[in-house]
């Protein structure tokens, strides 16, 4: 059987033969790397995971979080930068601590199950911290998918959750389709208006396979993620056309004057409103099924003036239930999509989840993650703020 790693490396061993250094950063890993050029650059430093997590924990410790709060937080900001998405990373970081140091967010908060029968659960965050209450959510889904079959758990009183596909792949590694979304504050301009009402609302399906890693999709309703939008900020390079507006509504370019941001699809020519409507689908799922806060009632960004009280669904699913051989079948599909004959020779066809593998496989041979000087700038201002040790990178 084929290991985990063996099979990331062999994955994109078979990608990259197929296409030339020069676009793999293009192509496959455009806005996954904290650069303009290719994740192995010999100017950015290498944090390995362990120090990674380390680092977080020390920091979240600092606030007044107990240490395994801090953990679990620290297992899902590594996971995102070790997969390749770094706005949600350790960029999130000083995000957390705010809330925590301000008091809008209960670092020592367990959730409570509010309601419950066999495959359903309504559970209390009591405004605890996202990857904590989330932890708890999809560990129950899974519990009750592997005694009933499906389970579906949905929160209130939870604060910014990170990756989705953290908490899904926790139910494809139990051989169950797991699927996740949260609402947040409002970002989403809706199709025809020029004010944000909805957040950027992200979605993931993750789905075991014969092929060991399964597909994970992990996607904002908007155009991009806000992270996004920070990560140009922080590379001081242009925002591509179709992603956000300022202030007045209008398209824009320019990381600073972007205020709101377009629905999944773009304007309205382009079926924005279907990603619009996949947003009002999550809000539903979350902040109306779940009790919380929705649409423009939750909090601004970065206000650390009150709660969040935001919502989050989670469920997993037995494919046992249904017809057999889900997983070959499942990788029968994957092998067809990626087999797919090619616009272009030298850019493989992907299906969701294969560019964080070929990142994963990237962060493996480097011996950890790199990130731009501005964001160990930022960790060594948090360092000496909060009298943590900093961040050490590799010899």
């Amino acid at each position: 059987m084929m290991s985990t790693s063996t099979f990331r490396i062999t994955l994109q061993n078979n990608l990259q033969r197929l296409v030339p250094s020069s676009s793999t950063s293009s192509a496959i890993l455009f806005n996954r790397t904290m650069s303009n050029t290719t994740l192995i650059n010999a100017d950015t430093p290498i944090i390995s995971l362990d120090e990674v997590k380390r680092f977080i924990v020390d920091c979240m410790k600092a606030v007044g979080t107990p240490e395994n709060h801090a953990s679990e937080l620290a297992e899902l900001l590594a996971d995102a930068d070790y997969r390749g998405h770094y706005s949600h990373g350790m960029n999130r970081l000083d995000i957390y601590m705010n809330d925590i140091k301000s008091g809008v967010c209960d670092p020592n908060a367990v959730p409570t199950i509010l309601k419950e029968n066999d495959c359903t659960a309504w559970v209390d965050g009591c405004n605890g911290i996202g990857a904590v209450v989330s932890n708890f959510c999809m560990k129950l889904a899974i519990k009750k998918a592997k005694q009933s079959g499906i389970g579906w758990v949905t929160c209130k009183g939870s604060n910014h959750f990170g990756i989705a596909g953290h908490y899904t792949m926790q139910a494809q590694r139990e051989g169950l389709l797991g699927f996740a979304c949260t609402n947040t504050s409002p970002f989403m301009a809706p199709t025809r208006a020029k004010q944000p009402a909805l957040g950027t609302n992200p979605i993931s399906l993750a789905v075991p396979s014969s092929g060991k890693e399964g597909m994970v999709l992990d996607m904002a309703t908007t155009a991009v993620a806000v992270g996004k939008i920070e990560i140009q900020r922080r590379k001081e390079a242009p925002l591509p056309l179709g992603w956000a507006m300022d202030e007045n509504g209008q398209e824009t370019s320019d990381p600073n004057k972007a205020r709101f941001l377009y629905p999944l699809g773009g304007t309205e020519m382009n079926s924005g409103y279907k990603g619009y409507g996949l947003g009002i689908l999550v809000e539903v799922f979350c902040g109306i099924l779940g009790g919380g806060q929705f649409a423009t009632n939750i909090r601004k960004w970065g206000d650390t003036t009150k709660t969040a009280n935001l919502g989050h669904s989670f469920f997993a699913l037995n494919p046992n239930c249904f017809a057999s051989d889900f997983e070959s079948r499942m990788q029968n599909l994957s092998d067809i999509l990626r087999n797919c004959q090619r616009v272009n020779p030298n850019e493989p066809v992907l299906i969701p989840g294969d560019p964080e593998i070929m990142h994963m496989a990237a962060v493996d041979k480097a011996g950890g993650v790199r990130y731009l000087q501005n964001q160990m700038e930022s960790c060594k201002t948090l360092a000496a703020t909060y009298n943590v040790t900093p961040l050490k990178p590799k010899d």
